[in-house]
């Protein structure tokens, strides 16, 4: 019983640091999107996007946290996860094929490992419950 606690209270630990380092990624990146910061708008037209996406990427990205992050809505949390892993694993593979060097492509390397890590180590009370 001990040993279950300890596990589950190391999980919790696990849960919200990567969870928190996901949000606060996820955040300031939605803030540089949605003000159409050069470098970014750059780094956008590089990979042949329209810069409109950057607001609207932006925009989900801001809500997806606020989803994972409030208590309850165990659906709503699996749609943001899901989002958030579309939207970064989209990016590392646009990086990849426009070849842009690692230095561009690890950032969102390291928000696409912060989203699984903080989907997979998720407490029970923030994941579906399926009933049989």
């Amino acid at each position: 019983m001990e040993t279950q606690n300890k596990f589950q209270k190391r999980n919790k630990i696990i849960y919200w640091f990567f969870t928190l380092w996901m949000a606060l990624g996820m955040v300031s990146t939605a803030i540089v999107q949605l003000m159409k910061n050069k470098d970014e708008l750059a780094n956008f037209t590089n990979l042949g996007y329209p810069s409109y996406l950057m607001t609207i990427i932006g925009v989900w990205k801001i809500l997806g946290v606020i989803a994972i992050l409030i208590p309850k809505f165990p659906l709503l949390k699996e749609w943001a996860y899901s989002g958030f892993f579309f939207v970064m694993s989209g990016a590392v593979i646009s990086h990849i094929v426009v070849n842009d060097p690692v230095s561009k492509t690890f950032p969102a390397v390291l928000l696409l490992i912060l989203v699984i890590i903080s989907w997979y180590f998720r407490p029970a009370d923030r994941k579906i419950s399926v009933n049989n």
